[in-house]
């Protein structure tokens, strides 16, 4: 007995995902596929889940085992990055850079990480950094994670790189750092405290003094230490353009932040 065609895809069972040619017509069939993003990926899907992409900056400091574990999940994270704050960007081998962590730095490029002239100063790769700079004058000056200079990645590496340390010790610029100024323990004070720019439990900010120096903690994220430039203006590390200034007003003092038109502002309640 000879089947027709339509008899045959009436009768034959049909796989999830198989398809069949009807003359020039491809026919797929219906039957759903499971899904293998997680849930907890579907939200971000195509991209990468950012919480992994932090945790991978986050553990490219100084947790080896981690940044392996991680990378066994998605190869990929080797380029992960991660904005701390106000711009402050930083990714996966620039943490491993600026702390000195030869063995993560060299597992992340093993994976596929993106080599910078700041991982060739800690890595003691003195003629790239010269190669750098040759190619690109003034590059040097250019800050790294955090407002990091190149001459302290270089430092950062310790004997391995004391043959570039050396060398940026003699080029202007390279450990070209933003201008401070001091500000008394007591004017400190008359500052810290908690703002609030919005109804949400998360649109507060935190003024605190840590280690000798204001810090800015939005609610739930990261801290920002932060540098006086003068008259109680400030800017987050890391993000030397931004300008976060505090003044005096009938209900109290004024937290206002510039990068650069004004962005935000926020009141004292305590």
């Amino acid at each position: 007995m000879s089947l027709s065609r339509r008899s045959f895809l009436r009768s034959a069972p049909v796989a999830a995902g198989a398809s069949f040619l009807l003359g020039s017509r491809v026919v797929l069939a219906q039957t759903p596929v499971p899904s293998p993003v997680t849930a907890d990926g579907r939200a971000s899907f195509p991209t990468q889940p950012p919480d992994l992409a932090r945790e991978m900056v986050g553990a490219s400091h100084a947790n080896l085992r981690r940044v392996k574990e991680l990378l066994a999940i998605h190869p990929t994270l080797s380029k992960a990055s991660w904005d701390w704050g106000f711009g402050d960007w930083e990714d996966a081998l620039g943490a491993a850079s600026h702390v000195g962590n030869r063995e993560i730095a060299l597992t992340l490029i093993e994976h596929g990480a993106r080599p910078t002239i700041f991982s060739a100063a800690m890595l003691g790769q003195l003629d790239v950094v010269k190669g750098f700079i040759a190619a690109s004058p003034g590059i040097e000056t250019t800050p790294g994670p955090h407002s990091l200079t190149l001459l302290s990645h270089a430092v950062a590496g310790g004997a391995a790189a004391e043959a570039v340390t050396t060398y940026l010790k003699t080029v202007p610029g390279a450990d070209k750092r933003p201008d401070v100024q001091p500000l008394a323990s007591e004017e400190m004070a008359t500052l810290t405290g908690d703002y609030v720019f919005g109804t949400g439990a998360d649109e507060r900010i935190a003024i605190t003094v840590a280690n000798g120096s204001l810090q800015f903690t939005r609610s739930g994220r990261s801290g920002r230490r932060l540098g006086h430039v003068g008259d109680r203006a400030f800017f987050p590390v890391g993000a030397a353009g931004v300008r976060i200034r505090f003044r005096e007003t009938s209900e109290g003092v004024l937290l206002s932040v510039f990068d650069p038109g004004l962005v935000l502002e926020a009141r004292r309640t305590r």
